[in-house]
């Protein structure tokens, strides 16, 4: 499959042709032609026009670009946009329903998880993966899942903290935010 991909490119390159290929992209079925060697984070910020997903290192090391792939996070860097083909790919953009806001993205603004933002898609993409693998994550587990992803901003404390609440929120639970998650300790 591999060799048959790099062989259409070949003569893609060549004939200076686009790749067609057709994938759910936040559960709408899209087709997008591109220049085939790029890659899903290009294909989906610069011909789909979706820019919640970040260009951040371009190595695979910052975990900015992640998106999800079949509901695992994949660094978008680093996945050929040809990859993509027939599988499901989802995005920050298609985290919000018609009811609302994800509570991941509910919890990460309420607790002030991101300073700038920039590193957030990818956290919220990361994290909901694990709340649908675990929904009563550990802080170790949280940790452990969101080690690929760097902020530069913030104490990574109320990024777990906006982690645990949503998944307590998932669970039906009433939890409340803590005082000293918002003014810190007196």
């Amino acid at each position: 499959m591999r060799a048959q991909i790099i062989e259409n490119c070949s003569v893609m390159q060549k004939t200076k042709q686009k790749a067609h290929i057709e994938f759910d992209c936040n559960g709408e079925r899209v087709e997008v032609a591109f220049a085939p060697h790029k890659t899903l984070l290009e294909v989906l910020r610069e011909d789909m026009g979706l820019m919640g997903t970040k260009h951040g290192c371009e190595l695979g090391e910052c975990g900015t670009c992640a998106v999800l792939v079949d509901g695992r996070s994949v660094l978008s860097c680093l996945m050929l946009a040809l990859d993509a083909e027939e599988r499901s790919v989802e995005t920050v953009e298609g985290m919000a329903g018609a009811e609302g806001l994800h509570p991941l993205q509910d919890t990460f603004a309420d607790l002030g998880a991101a300073q700038c933002g920039y590193c957030t898609p990818g956290f919220l993409l990361v994290a909901k993966e694990l709340l649908a693998a675990n929904p009563s994550p550990s802080r170790v587990e949280i940790k452990e899942a969101l080690c690929g992803n760097i902020c530069r901003c913030t104490g990574y404390i109320k990024i777990y903290e906006a982690v645990e609440l949503a998944a307590a929120r998932m669970r039906g639970e009433a939890a409340e935010i803590s005082r000293e998650s918002v003014y810190g300790y007196e």
